[in-house]
């Protein structure tokens, strides 16, 4: 099994877990807390993989270039962007239509490696990226209720548009993300995949910490005060997006894309069997879509 398939799925549980105490965070604290907790509280963490890189495992740190600056300034700012149009969505009566096209992330990102990296994909690959995505937008659109005219008529409505803006500018972050990385041509993908994480994460929080001062003051003393869940919610978080960040130094962005899909398959796990909640048939067929373009995507690995 190639290095990058175990990573992600650690990645994409970590994920799982960082999103469900996020959620919890959210009632004691607005949209902007909870997103900046991510980056804030998982900044020190992340330098600190940095600092054990170099001074305990004795890597050498990674000379910086114009190259890397750039891909990890347009992989920061897009990941803020993205996040903010996927939390504009919630302002739709019908948001899940929106959400669903966001979740066309990996195959985006496959046509942004080819515009700015110049990879190809197989079209074994292209097609299993499709079977997932395709699981994943029905398990979005599961409870609500729609008919084909009224799904055919959000294809063109705002929703969807903001939803695909959404999915596009993930998609840039993640090849942006890999670009960056593999800009700083070592001493190896782990400290490679370390020094952009701390560099990326830093740069988001400082950015969000200045707009709270700016705009939402309040906001600061409310994380202030839950400080201690929000380091949970830091250490799995960047956690989590070391293990992106090295799969996607390892391999492409939309196929590490694709198969972070699974955490579609942690999240309903968590549903059934923690909070015993029931899923109906189209989140049934959308999770054995994701398995089945999942399986399709490691035998063709």
């Amino acid at each position: 099994m190639e290095l990058w398939i175990p990573i992600t799925i650690a990645a994409a549980f970590l994920q799982n877990i960082r999103s469900a105490m996020q959620k919890h965070l959210k009632g004691v604290m607005g949209t902007t807390g909870a997103t900046f907790v991510r980056f804030g509280f998982g900044a020190p963490f992340a330098l600190l993989f940095v600092a054990v890189l170099h001074f305990g495992a004795g890597h050498a740190l990674p000379r910086l270039n114009a190259a890397f600056l750039v891909w990890m300034i347009v992989g920061g700012l897009g990941q803020i962007a993205a996040t903010f149009l996927l939390i504009h969505l919630f302002s739709f009566r019908n948001f899940a239509v929106g959400t669903a096209y966001s979740r066309t992330e990996p195959a985006q990102a496959a046509l942004f490696g080819l515009v700015f990296l110049g990879e190809k994909i197989s079209a074994g690959v292209l097609a299993a990226i499709g079977v997932s995505v395709f699981g994943v937008m029905l398990i979005s659109v599961a409870h609500t209720p729609l008919s084909w005219r009224a799904l055919l008529a959000a294809l063109v409505g705002r929703n969807a548009l903001v939803g695909l803006a959404s999915g596009a500018l993930f998609g840039v972050t993640a090849v942006a993300y890999r670009a960056a990385s593999l800009a700083l041509g070592g001493p190896n993908f782990i400290m490679q995949a370390a020094v952009t994480l701390a560099w990326v994460i830093v740069f988001q929080s400082l950015l969000m910490a200045l707009w709270m001062l700016w705009k939402d003051r309040a906001e600061i003393g409310r994380i202030r005060k839950a400080w201690k869940p929000a380091l949970i919610v830091g250490l799995a978080g960047a956690t989590a997006s070391f293990g992106w960040f090295m799969a996607m130094t390892l391999q492409q962005a939309a196929v590490v894309k694709a198969l972070a899909q699974v955490e579609m398959i942690f999240t309903f796990a968590s549903t059934v069997f923690f909070f015993r909640e029931r899923i109906n048939l189209m989140e049934i067929a959308g999770c054995l879509l994701i398995v089945g373009g999942i399986l399709l995507l490691l035998a063709l690995g």
